[in-house]
This record gives C-alpha cells, structure tokens and sequence, in this order.
C-alpha cells in the first residue's frame, strides 16, 4: 500500500500486480492473505501519476489553498476478489474491526480506479450504497453507465458504448462485412463485444465468429481460439481484449504462426508499448484500432525518474518496483531461490538511463485520466468548501468545513464539477458520469529504424452529428499483409450493377448470391439488395445498370412494310386515275355510255379516295391522324359502296324494262344521286357522333410488349368504330344480293357479274380482317387494316373496270352499240 495522510483522502485501486496466488482454503483455519506477485509497471506508473497530481494539488494557491489532500492507493491485481478486498480497505481501514463498534465515515472521500471494468463493477456496487464516489480512468464497459445500478460511479474514459459503434463504423468505412470477433471473457469484453455486434449488424457487417479468453484459460483453449481465427474465411479480427488477455493471445499467435491478418483493437491494448515489438509485427503489423487521445502532462517524467526506495525503504513496494526495474535484488540471493543470478541493487541506479512502460511519458494517455480524476475530485471539494453549485442547479447548497467533508458531498458536487485543464482540456461528466467520446484512430506503422509507431491516421467525436463523427486525417494507412494494398474481407463478392442480392439458407445476411435482374428491372448500384422497375415508358438496357426509353414502334413511312404499302396505294390510286382518263377519253363509246357514265366517274374518284385514305394510317400517331384516318375510311368507302349499290340497281332497273335496248329512264338519274347522297349522309352521321362522344385517339400500349411502347390509335367508342365497319358491310351485303340477281342479264352487256365477284372480294377482305384485327399485335394491326382497304379497293377497280378497260384498248371491235345490243336483242326475243 501507498498512504499519505493529509486533510482529505482520496482512495486508488491499481493493478500493480498482474497475476494473484490464492491458497488452498481448508474451512478449519483462518485464512491466509492473499498474495499478488508480477509487477505491472505500468499499473504502477499510473498509481505514481495519481500521487503527482495530488501533490501538484497540495502545492497550488488556487485550488484547494491550506487544505492538504492525503491518499491510500491498494493493488486490485486484476481480480475482483482482490478489488472486493482493496474496497473494503478503502471504506473501512486496513485494521479488522471484528468486535469494535464501527464510526460509520469511510476512511476515504473518493477512489480512483480500478484498471478494468470486472473490478470496478464489484469497488462500484459496493461504495454505492454508501455514497462513495468512484471515477475509474480505465474501465470503459457500456453497463457501468447505469445511473440506478451505479449511482456514485464516473471516469474519465470514454464508455464503450461509443467505442463500440465507432469500431462498427471503421470496419464498415473499409469495406469489411466479414470479421471474425475475439474478446475477453469478462464484463469489459463481453459487454464492449455485445454492443459491437449490435452495431456492426445496423451497418451491414456480420461477424463469422465470436470468440472469449481470458489470460488464465488453460493455453489448450486460448490455442483452440487461434485456431478458429486461422481457419477462418475473414480476414479482419476485431479484438475487443484487456492488455493481459492480448498478451496470451498473441503468444499463441506466433507460435501458430497466425500471419496476414488485419487486426482491429480496442483502446485497451492497442496503443500498449510492449506489445508493439518488432517479434509481435509478424503477427500485428499494420493493426488498426481507436484509443483515446495523448496528452502531456508537466513535470511528471521528473517526479516519476525520483521514484525509488530512496523515498520510503521501508516500503516493499518501492524495493519491488527497483529490483523489477533493474533485475536486481536487495537482499542476497539464496541457492534454494533458483532461477538466474541477479545483481545486488545498491538503491544508486538511475531511471534516467531505464526505457520502459514506466518511465515512458512520450504519450501518457492513460495517465492523463487518472490525472484529471485527480483533479476532478479535488475540483468538487473545491467547490463544497467554496459553497459553489453547479451550473443549472437551483438554490444554495449546504457548505462543509475541511474537518467534516462527506463523500456524499463529494459526490454531489462530482456531478456538476465543470473545469478546464492546464492543457486547454475541458472536464465535466454527463448524467451518465461518462466524458465525451473521442478517439483516435491508430495504425501500427514501422519507423526509419524498423521500430512500431502508433501513427494518428483519423479521429471519432461522439458529439458530432452522426455521419460527420467518423473521419480520416489523409495520412496513409499501413495495411497487414501487403503494407500499400488494403484487405478484403467479405463473404461474397459484391453484386455488380445489373444484379441484386439473394440470401443464402442458412448463412449470414452477408453470405448471397448475385441475381441477375428481370428484364425491365434495374439496379444501378453495388450490392443491391432489389431491383427497381422501370416506368412504364423505359425498359432496362442490356447489363440492367439503368433505364432507357423504349422503342417507340409504329408504322412509318422510314421502313419497308410502310413503305411498300404507300408505294402499293400510290400505284392504286395512279392506276384509279389512268382508269378514269381513259373512260374520259372514250366517254362518247357505248360500253363507257351504257356503264353509266356520271356514277362510274364517281365510283373511280371514291376508289381514289380509298387508296389515298390507306397513307393516314402510315407514320407517328396524332390526335388529328387519328380521327382523320377511321372517318376518311369510312366515308370513302360509304361513297364507294353506294355508288356500287347505285349502279347495280340502275342495271337490274334498265334490264327489266319491257323493250330491250331502252335506256334508263331520265327519272332514275336524280334517284341515283338521291341514293348515294343519303347513304352517304348517313355514314357522315355515324362519324360525326363518334367524333363529337368519343373519338379515337392516339395511345402509347405499354401493356401488349414490355420492351417497346407501341403508339396506336385508341378507336375511342366501339361502337362508334363497328358501327361504321358495319355500315359498309351493310351496303355491301345489298350490293352483293341485288348483283346475284341481276347476274343472268345479258353477259355482252352486264357487269352484274363482276359487280358480283368483286362485292364477293370484298366481303372475304373484310370478314378475314375482323380476326387478324383484334390479333395482330402493334403495328402489324394498322397493316392488316392498310391490307384490308388495298385489297378491297383493288377488287373493286379490277372487277368493275378491268373488263371495260380491256375492250376499250385491246378489243374496239366490240365497243360498238350493235355489239352491245345484239345479243341482248337475241336473248330478248
């Protein structure tokens, strides 16, 4: 123990020693003491830091001034049942009070310690109840921040509940979704690990493995462990381990030999300069992990180079420290002691000419905690005595005098104690009693001299909006394995864009399979988990990374079907024109005069009509083409098939008269007219109303393909569309009855026949149409309906007018009137 007296005390628990003999209990005596053995200098470092700033304390004017702070500092160990012994101490005094009335003040105001989180829960849970306040430089587990389990606990080391999600974070910034997980078996390991996985799995990282050790497990399991790791198919290990724990765990390493690993460490071990040696970076080079942040502290390194049994000899420490220190021995060493010779310590060597964890100060990032604990508490009772309160606390509290200072008092000022350090660096605790988290990020990086530096390669500030806490300084990383090329550590490779992942029965949700997208579906970014689909207007393009508009389809004139159907309306209607010219030319002969001249001209310019109609069906769909294209249609070949039904009742009335070889009465002329006029008018009707309730329309169909958009005309009304196909087929029919009738008149004469045979023409294009309409798909429906009108339209200029154009030209002979009237004169008698 280390003790001074002095006004107030402040109580320490350090891990001076590492390892702890407990002796065999037999129940019938009393029990031995506890023996601790193996120095930690550094533990040791850090109980002397304590002792510096409390002296620092008692030599300053302005805080504290004529109050002398004492101090009892007990080893833990590193053992909760030494920490439970250390606290009791603390509480109650070194001397056994068995039998002896207890004074009901503790021998202590405030403790500082312990070096992990196991012993601080157990020093915490038992100065709660008591009012003691305990602020541990050390101990980081998340769980100690439970204000109701833990009411009189702080520290001045970030919980690692931000360390945590700060690890979580890093792995996710260098792409590691696959990691392997090792941590101590105790509160701060498992604690810090449950929290981690917590995290890692909200940023997309799953973990392949979990593994716990402590220090004293049998070294079959610690071996089993390294095996695990090296079997393993990630290649990042994030260590969540206390100092002593890393210490076995690397010893393991290296014997198996366990290389090409990047390691990640938590602040506990990996800013530790025993670990970094030049043997341990076959097995750690390029090591990453987050530690808290260096500090310098004045005047320490020279108060700890006068530490020695100088000050004290009585003190076994101080001797134990010196013969650790300079592998000495105060007292003669015995033959029955085994081992090597030591050197006799003369109490005359130097630290000075010493490099080791103790009189290392080039980073002091855990002494400056225990530093500010120092200060923190003395800053309280600074306040108590001062009859200050805290910022936002209401009313006055009641002051002490330095003869009857509480804990409890301590403790209530601790909570509010709001100060800045020597350093610039501000002190205050949360509801929680935990500071601020901020962090270093640390790689292992080799020097000129080929020795392993911690190098600052990024920081983390918990009080930062989350997305800016986490960044990186520039500087360059050095990675294990290949130093210049940074591991990959994932369970399947990415998903390119085109694909989408797929989970795997069974495994993680970083284990999949890349699916490629459906068509029309998209993903556009790495590892998707789902495609998106496209809009109704775009399809996917070729690897599915992103959408493209879709073919627009429709019959244009740019293409051979649009244009060998123009080409063959053209011809229709040039052929229409060279029919009517040469029944111009020939109008005075008797086969062009007994054709009835008036409605033949008028059947040739509607068959025009019809031809030229077929072209509004051909190119880009618009509101106007469309109605143009079905009202055109239907009117031209209403004319058409009026003027065909005219002419087949002019020759049924002319063949029924009494004397053959009369002509048509003059009285049946305007009723020709009147006929095509009204059955006309009629289809004209039919249009308007379709086109005044609900026209037809251009249209894009997304729904007959899904790779293309096909622009049509919408009809609008059914109806309104059948109604006009079958006006004309009504006409048709009438002309087809009334030409069956008339088809034994007198065949020098008659083209009842061919007016016959074409109006059978027509009724077949039409009826086959009907069929092939409703199941052609995109543009070949507009074809089939072009097809229907040619078709239809070439019958009835071939039928009617060829056999009167092949006499006109090729057989003149016969376009005389007694040709004509002969045989019908014959017939007749």
């Amino acid at each position: 123990m280390l003790s001074k007296e002095g006004d107030v005390t402040i109580g320490g628990a350090f891990t001076i020693h590492t390892e702890i003999s407990e002796p065999p209990l037999s129940f019938t005596d009393t029990p031995p003491p506890l023996t601790c053995y193996s120095m930690n200098l550094i533990d040791f470092h850090l109980a002397q830091t304590m002792i510096f700033a409390i002296e620092e304390i008692n030599n300053s004017s302005s805080l504290l001034p004529n109050i002398s702070i004492g101090y009892r500092i007990y080893d833990s160990c590193g053992s909760t049942l030494s920490s439970m012994r250390a606290v009791m101490a603390l509480m109650n005094g070194q001397e056994r009070t068995v039998g002896k009335t207890c004074s009901g003040q503790s021998a202590v105001h405030a403790i500082i310690g312990a070096s992990d989180s196991s012993s601080t829960i157990v020093m915490s849970r038992s100065t709660g109840a008591f009012q003691i306040p305990v602020i541990s430089h050390l101990a980081t587990c998340a769980c100690l921040s439970n204000r109701k389990e833990f009411p009189s606990f702080f520290r001045t080391i970030p919980s690692d509940f931000y360390q945590s999600r700060a690890l979580a974070q890093l792995v996710k910034y260098f792409g590691w979704t696959w990691v392997g997980a090792v941590r101590s078996d105790n509160a701060y390991g498992n604690n810090g690990m449950a929290t981690f996985v917590e995290a890692a799995g909200l940023e997309g990282v799953c973990i392949e493995y979990s593994e716990a050790i402590l220090w004293n497990n049998p070294r079959e399991q610690i071996a089993r462990v390294v095996e695990v790791i090296s079997r393993a198919s990630s290649k990042v290990v994030v260590a969540f381990l206390s100092q002593l724990d890393m210490d076995f765990l690397l010893e393991e390493a290296l014997a198996q030999n366990l290389t090409g690993l990047q390691w990640v460490g938590s602040e506990s071990w990996i800013s530790i300069d025993r670990l970094a040696t030049r043997r341990s970076s076959a097995v750690l080079s390029g090591t990453l992990g987050f530690t808290i942040s260096k500090s310098k502290i004045p005047g320490l390194r020279e108060f700890l180079l006068r530490v020695g049994p100088a000050q004290d000899p009585n003190n076994n420490l101080l001797r134990e420290f010196w013969e650790t220190t300079f592998s000495c021995r105060f007292s003669p060493q015995q033959e029955k002691d085994g081992g090597p010779r030591q050197s006799q310590c003369s109490g005359s060597e130097r630290l000075e000419e010493i490099s080791n964890p103790f009189t290392d100060t080039s980073e002091l990032r855990f002494s400056n905690n225990v530093y500010k604990a120092v200060y923190a508490v003395a800053h309280s009772i600074h306040d108590l005595l001062t009859c200050r309160h805290g910022e936002g606390q209401g009313g006055n509290r009641n002051c002490a005098h330095r003869d009857s200072i509480e804990p409890g008092q301590v403790l209530r000022y601790l909570r509010d104690v709001n100060f800045t350090m020597k350093s610039g660096e501000r002190v205050y605790f949360d509801e929680n009693g935990d500071p601020t988290a901020i962090y270093e990020l640390v790689n292992w990086q080799r020097d000129q001299a080929g020795e392993i530096v911690f190098v600052t390669v990024g920081n983390y500030n918990a009080s930062l909006p989350k997305g800016n806490q986490f960044a990186m300084n520039g500087i360059q990383i050095v990675w294990a394995g290949n130093p210049l090329k940074r591991p990959r550590s994932v369970c399947s490779d990415s998903c390119l864009p085109g694909f989408r992942q797929a989970e795997i029965k069974g495994m993680p949700v970083c284990c999949f399979s890349c699916i490629p997208c459906a068509a029309g579906e998209i993903s556009n970014l790495t590892d998707s988990a789902k495609c998106t689909q496209c809009s109704l207007e775009y399809w996917s393009n070729g690897d599915k990374s992103r959408c493209v508009p879709k073919v627009v389809e429709f019959l244009s004139f740019d293409e051979t079907m649009g244009i060998l159907l123009a080409a063959i309306s053209l011809v229709g209607a040039c052929l229409t024109i060279v029919v009517s010219l040469i029944f111009f030319c020939f109008r005075e002969t008797p086969i062009v005069k007994a054709s009835n001249s008036e409605l033949s001209f008028l059947l040739l310019f509607s068959l025009t009509l019809c031809f030229l109609c077929s072209l509004t069906f051909i190119g880009r769909p618009s509101e106007w083409s469309c109605m143009l294209r079905h009202t055109a249609f239907g009117i031209t070949f209403a004319l058409c098939m009026s003027c065909v039904l005219a002419k087949t009742i002019a020759v049924v009335i002319a063949f029924q008269a009494t004397m053959p070889g009369n002509t048509v009465p003059q009285c049946s002329i305007p009723l020709q007219r009147i006929s095509v006029f009204s059955c006309t008018l009629l289809q004209v009707v039919i249009c308007v109303l379709w086109l005044a309730l609900d026209p037809s329309v251009p249209v894009k169909n997304t729904a007959h393909a899904t790779e293309k958009v096909i622009l049509e005309c919408d009809v609008g009304s059914a109806i309104g569309f059948w109604a006009v196909l079958g006006y004309i087929g009504l006409l048709a029919l009438l002309c087809f009855v009334l030409a069956f009738l008339a088809r034994k008149l007198p065949d020098n004469f008659s083209e009842a026949k061919f007016i016959t045979f074409s109006m059978l023409i027509f009724c077949a294009v039409w009826i086959t149409f009907i069929p092939a309409y409703v199941s052609s798909p995109g543009k070949f429906t507009v074809a089939v309906e072009i097809f229907a009108i040619l078709a239809s339209s070439f019958g009835l200029l071939f039928c009617i007018f060829g056999p009167k154009c092949y006499i006109i030209l090729l057989k003149p002979e016969k376009n005389t009137k007694k040709h004509i009237m002969g045989k019908s004169l014959a017939k007749s008698q």
